[in-house]
């Protein structure tokens, strides 16, 4: 079994939003829960970056690139992070992948975020 999955992705137009979500079927609650999440993406020839992070006291930091347009947010209960992504750029096309901040899980195999006319 996995120990995250992410879905969400798509085909999207530019100014478009998508939401993504990240769930963790091997974590239990007690680990969750206390556990920074981030959401990661890597686009093609480029190393895989940071975008979003949500601590477990739900403080939020993102990347300038991704400031004012991506909104992220998590459910304990369901050990899900989402990623809302609004006012898509092309330059925001790549794989989307969700894990802990500090001790990474294995990686799960992400999502894949197109933004194209």
């Amino acid at each position: 079994q996995v120990h995250l999955v992410e879905s969400g992705g798509g085909l999207v137009q530019p100014g478009g939003s998508l939401r993504l979500s990240c769930r963790a079927p091997r974590m239990i609650f007690s680990v969750f829960a206390p556990e920074s999440m981030g959401w990661y993406r890597q686009a093609p020839g480029k190393e895989r970056e940071l975008v979003a992070r949500i601590d477990s006291n739900r403080q939020t930091d993102y990347a300038e690139a991704v400031k004012g347009r991506f909104t992220v947010s998590r459910d304990n209960s369901q050990k899900k992070v989402y990623l809302q992504m609004n006012r898509l750029k092309p330059e925001d096309t790549a794989v989307y992948y969700c894990n802990t901040v500090t001790v990474k899980k294995p990686w799960g195999q992400g999502t894949q975020v197109t933004v194209s006319s």
